[in-house]
C-alpha cells in the first residue's frame, strides 16, 4: 500500500523491513441469530516502524474494531495480521497476552485506572504481569511518570488528579514496558481542548523518540499533527 511521507510531496512504498504492522485483507463480521454486521471489509494497511498514524471516520465505521485487531484483542473473521513480519496466530490466548504485554501499549478514552491504587502502583501493573522484580518495576514506573511530567504526583490517587493528569498516568502505564507499538483510542475524547493538546504534544514527543503510534481520533486538527491519516467509512478504507 502506498503512503505519503510527513514532509515529502512524493509517494513512497515502505520496504518490508520497515513495516511493523501489516493488516492483509482484514475483515470483521459480527453474527447474531438474526443479523450479520460487517464492521471491517478487506482492510489492507501497512504501518511503518516509527510512524505516527491517525485513523478517522464517523462513529460506527470500524475504527475501534480495527484498533482492537491491531492490538491482538480481537481476531479478524478473514485476513491476516503480521507484527514485525511474523503472522499472528490466534489459537493461544496465553501467547497473545504475552505479545501484547511485551510489545504493545494501549491508551483508551476512559483512563481505566484502579481507584484504590496510587499513581505509581497503577503504572507498575504491566511490569507486575511480566514478573519484573520489584525494585526494577518501581524504578521503571518512576521513570515513566517523570517522562509524562508527573514525577511529583506518583503517591497521589486517581481521584486526586485532573482528567488530563489521569490520562498522563494512563500513558505512563502504556509506555512503562517500552512497547514497540502504542495504540490510542480517542485519547483526548474526555478532555477539554487545552488538555487534549497537551496529550497530543506528549504523544508527538514519544513519536520523536521512536515510538510507533496509531491514534483513533475525531479531531481533524489533532490528526493533522501526525504523519498520515487513514479514513474509514462503513468499515472500508476510503483514503
Amino acid at each position: 500500500m502506498l503512503s505519503r511521507g510527513a514532509n515529502a510531496g512524493t509517494m513512497t512504498t515502505p520496504k518490508a523491513a520497515d513495516v511493523m504492522l501489516h493488516l492483509r485483507g482484514v475483515s470483521k463480521v459480527y453474527h447474531t441469530d438474526r443479523i450479520e454486521t460487517v464492521a471491517l471489509h478487506d482492510i489492507d494497511l501497512q504501518v511503518r516502524d516509527g510512524e505516527f498514524l491517525a485513523v478517522m471516520g464517523p462513529s460506527g465505521c470500524g475504527k475501534s474494531t480495527m484498533l482492537n485487531i491491531m492490538g491482538l484483542l480481537d481476531a479478524p473473521t478473514a485476513g491476516t495480521v503480521e507484527l514485525d513480519g511474523r503472522p499472528v496466530l490466534w489459537h493461544s490466548d496465553a501467547a497473545l497476552a504475552r505479545v501484547r504485554n511485551a510489545e504493545i501499549g494501549f491508551i483508551f478514552q476512559t483512563f481505566h485506572l484502579i481507584s484504590d491504587l496510587n499513581v505509581l502502583d497503577n503504572v507498575e501493573l504491566p511490569l507486575l504481569y511480566r514478573q519484573v522484580p520489584g525494585s526494577t518495576r518501581r524504578a521503571s514506573a518512576r521513570e515513566a511518570l517523570e517522562r509524562v511530567g508527573l514525577g511529583s504526583r506518583m503517591h497521589h490517587f486517581p481521584s486526586q488528579l485532573s482528567g488530563g493528569q489521569q490520562q498522563r498516568v494512563a500513558i505512563a502505564r502504556a509506555i512503562v514496558g517500552r512497547p514497540k507499538l502504542l495504540l490510542a483510542d480517542e485519547p483526548t475524547g474526555n478532555l477539554d481542548s487545552q488538555m487534549g493538546d497537551e496529550i497530543v504534544q506528549l504523544l508527538a514527543e514519544l513519536h520523536r523518540d521512536g515510538t510507533t503510534i496509531v491514534m483513533v481520533t475525531h479531531d481533524a486538527r489533532l490528526a493533522g499533527r501526525t504523519d498520515r491519516t487513514l479514513r474509514l467509512f462503513d468499515g472500508r478504507q476510503v483514503a
